[in-house]
């Protein structure tokens, strides 16, 4: 496994950006994976080496660069009253992005991929946890030659009133467009689910929304309270079944 951390220039300034890819010779097909509000940690490193030891070229940016290098939050600990201050500075950082600012990071993030031989650059798969649920809507749409797939995990404000809300740009994804959503979550309405599932159904974008029974926002993360393994896994299962059909892992 090969891993590093390089910056990638944006708009507004250096992203430091995590890299992971196995040792064998590339391309390798491409994934970029957007961090949950708790931001970058060896937790969700882990994740992308999960993704990267089955054969992928993981991309994974600090999308709080323009505000901080890197956070340490325990998300266990955010309802916690000596924990007010932590929690205060991490929804400081959630409230400052926009969609448009992502879009605008992912731009820099694609035009960096062709600069990398390691990377097979033309197509990429995005997935997305909480925070970034949305991010990924939106890439789908705004990159959408260049999105084979992307991925929302338990996405929060996936529809709002914003001029760029994920949602606006729906009819334009050309690629494959999921929803992994917990049974139980507060971060996203049934509204909301019910217009992205009508736009699905009318033909918008090819995907579905999945739900997975007696978890919570969060299961996918080992270390979080709301852990669900059943789901966890089931989640991997899909990632990898979506990214195989779409990527074509070894080509």
């Amino acid at each position: 496994m090969q891993e590093r951390i390089v910056d990638i220039e944006t708009r507004d300034g250096k992203m430091n950006t995590w890299i992971f890819h196995p040792d064998r010779p590339g391309p390798h097909p491409t994934v970029i994976l957007y961090m949950d509000s708790v931001g970058i940690r060896e937790e969700l490193c882990d994740m992308a080496r999960r993704i990267a030891t089955v054969g992928y070229y993981v991309l994974m940016p600090n999308l709080y660069y323009r505000m901080a290098r890197s956070v340490d939050i325990d998300a266990d600990r955010l309802g916690d009253p000596a924990y007010a201050q932590t929690a205060e500075l991490m929804w400081t950082l959630n409230r400052a992005l926009s969609n448009t600012m992502i879009e605008q990071d992912t731009e820099a993030m694609l035009d960096f991929l062709q600069t990398d031989p390691a990377a097979r650059a033309k197509q990429v798969g995005l997935v997305g946890y909480c925070l970034s649920g949305r991010f990924v809507f939106r890439c789908a749409g705004a990159f959408a030659d260049r999105v084979a797939s992307s991925i929302s995990v338990y996405g929060a404000r996936l529809v709002t009133d914003l001029p760029d809300s994920a949602h606006l740009l729906a009819d334009r994804i050309q690629g494959e467009m999921h929803f992994l959503c917990a049974e139980h979550d507060h971060y996203i309405t049934p509204q909301a689910l019910g217009l992205i599932q009508s736009k699905i159904d009318a033909g918008a974008f090819k995907g579905r929304i999945e739900y997975f029974p007696e978890s919570e926002h969060g299961f996918a993360f080992p270390k979080r309270r709301a852990f669900h393994k059943a789901s966890a896994e089931r989640h991997w299962e899909r990632l990898f079944e979506i990214f195989a059909r779409t990527l074509q892992p070894g080509i």
